[in-house]
């Protein structure tokens, strides 16, 4: 008797050391109740019904000092540094919160709505469409703060454990037509390029063993549907299925740097619904082995650095494309000579976001704005170790984000296409990767204490 005492109370105690973390969570729907375009594809996409719905869903941390983190997951396309600020202003007033500390990540998926002052010269939008993009994004604003505040407001004892899973649908695009994908895969031979097709994978456990909630990622375009139906391709559909795997759970999802990277082959919803499987198979494959458990300590640090343009327009650059045959471009040259006019000076460089927390020993998680090519995930996993996971599309859509080697090379992500997300310059200058390591490099270095 005595015996099965002690038993009993070693492993209550044991259990109790296990609970280092406070963890709190809050999730809201944010699929639109208006006809706002769908985000995506620069046309006009106007709803045709639901497949599933949207999320915001929010993951908040405190370790044994008090420290806290907030991530929030969206199943948006992107989102402006304008309304970014927005959102961290009212969050700063709310609850306290600094920037560091607070991490917006979106899963850039086509089939969510508009926002805000977000690619703004990419969609031929009328006046209709600008008034209920900018209410739909007011109140979605609302729905973040909102479940913000749930997740600060009910801590609750937790530990995290860590491992690392595999998907392998994601294919370098710049390397591999849809057609050159398939007939490769179809005579067995090795597709082209560089790619990343890990799958971190984040558990959040009660006390008693129920997974609270689950932060996966992936680097993969979600391209995979062009329907204007509102869903979140397949990582919506992973997160459907884990949650269903797991009732109770909220399944949360981060595109890792995924720009360069494309769902081969697509536009068939059996397709994105595979995907879908295939990812949250992935990630239940690691939640079923040992994982690793993340100690308590929790560090953050955030830099805005300036990353030049290679070359700001002018008049004379302008009014060839502002007369032109591509109405999207004409639409971007058309404001930019009508600011000219009005006396605006453009800024020679943008202020990009970089973020690090430092979870216990036994994590680094990096987030970094717009969309990043998979070399970023690549290289900063190299320079900082395997326990490293880098989240693009955090914070502020931006624009492509092109490697030192992307950018060389030209193309869509690394070529002149800044104009599509409104910027006065056609590309970045060649330093960009240099300017963004550098960042990455000493706010890691804050976190990390040395």
């Amino acid at each position: 008797m005595v015996f099965a005492f002690l038993a009993v109370a070693l492993t209550v105690s044991h259990g109790s050391e296990q609970m280092n973390w406070q963890i709190g969570l809050g999730r809201r729907v944010i699929t639109p109740q208006t006809p706002v375009w769908l985000a995506g594809y620069g046309t006009k996409r106007a709803p045709e019904g639901k497949l599933h719905d949207l999320w915001v869903k929010v993951l908040a941390l405190k370790a044994p000092d008090g420290k806290r983190a907030v991530l929030g997951t969206t199943d948006h396309m992107g989102m402006s540094k304008t309304v970014y600020d927005s959102l961290y202003r009212k969050l700063r007033e709310r609850f306290g919160l600094d920037r560091a500390g607070f991490m917006l990540t979106f899963s850039h998926n086509h089939c969510g709505p508009v926002l805000k002052d977000d690619l703004v010269d990419y969609y031929p939008l009328d006046e209709e469409q600008r008034r209920l993009v900018a209410e739909y994004s007011d109140w979605m604003e609302d729905q973040v703060v909102e479940a913000v505040g749930d997740a600060l407001t009910n801590w609750q004892p937790a530990q995290l454990l860590k491992g690392e899973g595999k998907c392998t649908f994601a294919v370098n695009r710049r390397d591999n037509s849809e057609t050159e994908a398939e007939q490769l895969r179809a005579e067995g031979k090795p597709l082209k390029g560089v790619v990343d097709h890990s799958v971190p994978v984040l558990a959040v456990k009660g006390e008693d063993g129920h997974l609270l909630a689950v932060l996966f990622g992936y680097a993969c375009h979600p391209t995979t549907l062009s329907f204007n139906t509102w869903c979140g391709d397949y990582p919506g559909f992973a997160q459907v299925n884990l949650e269903a795997m797991h009732p109770g759970t909220d399944a949360m999802f981060f595109n890792a740097c995924g720009a360069d990277q494309n769902p081969i082959p697509r536009r068939k919803l059996e397709l994105c619904e595979r995907y879908g499987k295939m990812l949250s198979d992935a990630v239940e494959d690691v939640l079923t082995k040992p994982m690793q458990r993340v100690s308590s300590g929790l560090r953050t640090a955030f830099e805005f650095v300036d990353l030049a343009y290679d070359e700001i327009v002018t008049r004379g650059t302008l009014l060839p494309v502002a007369n032109g045959t591509s109405e999207l471009h004409a639409r971007w040259a058309k404001r930019m000579l009508k600011m000219i006019d009005e006396g605006v000076v453009f800024p020679t460089s943008y202020p990009y976001p970089v973020q690090a927390w430092q979870l216990g020993d036994e994590l680094l998680f990096l987030g970094i704005g717009g969309e990043a090519v998979v070399d970023y995930s690549l290289r900063f996993k190299r320079e900082f170790g395997p326990t490293t996971w880098v989240c693009g599309y955090a914070n502020d859509m931006a624009a492509y984000i092109p490697s030192r080697r992307v950018w060389e090379e030209a193309g869509y992500e690394g070529g002149p296409h800044l104009d599509e997300y409104g910027r006065p310059a056609w590309r970045w200058a060649g330093d960009v990767e240099d300017r963004i390591a550098g960042a990455v490099q000493r706010v890691v270095r804050s976190v990390r204490g040395r």
